[in-house]
Formats: C-alpha cells, sequence, structure tokens
C-alpha cells in the first residue's frame, strides 16, 4: 500500500508558480524595454506630440487645402541624383511662389537613413531638392511639412526606389 501523501507539497509549488511568474514577467519587461522600436514620424513629431496635436493638424491641414493644390511631381527616385519635386498651386491654378517646404526621408524600419532637407528652389510654383540620398533599395517615407504664410499641412508619400510609382498616406 502507497504512504498517504501529507499535504505539505502544494505549498512549495504555489511559491514556485509565483515565481516562475513573476521571473517570467521581469524577463518580458527587460526584452521590450532593450527592443529597436521606432517612433511615429508622420507629423515630423514623436507619436505623442501628434497625438496631443491631431485636431490642429486636421484643422491646418483642411485650412490648407480650401486655398491651395499641392502635386508630388518627382519622376524618380531611384536614379543617382534624385530630384524631389512638389508643385504648389493655388484654387485657380496660380503657381504659388512663397512657400516653404522642409522634407524628411526615412525608411519604415529603421531610423538610421533618416534625413532632413530644407534647400528647395523654386521655379514656376514647382519646388525642386537635389541632394536627397536614397542608400538602400525599396521602399521610403517621405514627409513634407508645406507651409504658405500662415497656412501649412503634412504631405506624406511613399515611395520605392525600384519603380516610379507614389502613394499618399
Amino acid at each position: 500500500m502507497a504512504k498517504p501523501s501529507s499535504g505539505k507539497i502544494w505549498p512549495y509549488i504555489l511559491v514556485g508558480s509565483i515565481t516562475a511568474v513573476f521571473g517570467m514577467c521581469v524577463w518580458t519587461v527587460k526584452v521590450t524595454s532593450s527592443a529597436n522600436i521606432q517612433e511615429s514620424d508622420v507629423y515630423m513629431t514623436n507619436y505623442q506630440d501628434a497625438d496631443k496635436k491631431a485636431n490642429d493638424f486636421i484643422n491646418a491641414r483642411i485650412a490648407f487645402d480650401k486655398k491651395y493644390n499641392v502635386k508630388y511631381v518627382t519622376e524618380d527616385i531611384g536614379g543617382k541624383q534624385p530630384v524631389i519635386k512638389y508643385q504648389l498651386t493655388d484654387k485657380e491654378g496660380k503657381a504659388v511662389e512663397n512657400g516653404k517646404i522642409v522634407v524628411q526621408i526615412s525608411r519604415p524600419e529603421t531610423a538610421e537613413f533618416d534625413q532632413t532637407l530644407e534647400n528647395f528652389t523654386q521655379e514656376d510654383g514647382v519646388y525642386s531638392l537635389s541632394g536627397a540620398k536614397f542608400p538602400k533599395a525599396g521602399v521610403w517615407n517621405i514627409i513634407a511639412k508645406i507651409t504658405i504664410g500662415d497656412n501649412y499641412r503634412f504631405y506624406n508619400i511613399k515611395a520605392d526606389t525600384r519603380i516610379k510609382e507614389a502613394f499618399e498616406f
């Protein structure tokens, strides 16, 4: 006949289980805090500030779009010396000559290749910028902040160095 259990093992199993769960929680926090997590840069700021100012950005875009048109007219970013171009016109189709454009270029998965560019030249409402570098083939985010007087908006493009198409996001 087997000797009956005295019931003293259950407290050890309970303490062991609690210790294991606590250890896994500590391990999870340690691993996730060392992960390379990229912050959102849709509005050229971190996601906390973008969240706080979301309504301001939306209202600014609505006010801008009532007065002006923006068109991304870059032919190709896959060449050795790509030229990024935007066309700015008012609602009547007249070229806008007093605009300012700041562009951030980044890869979706890393901040390693991020660039901020501001030296656009303007001719007949077409703002051109050479000097952008796309050192890696594939998809790039091209985020522009376009300012005309007190009006501004963000114009976000996903472009691919392997094809000529670009998509607004």
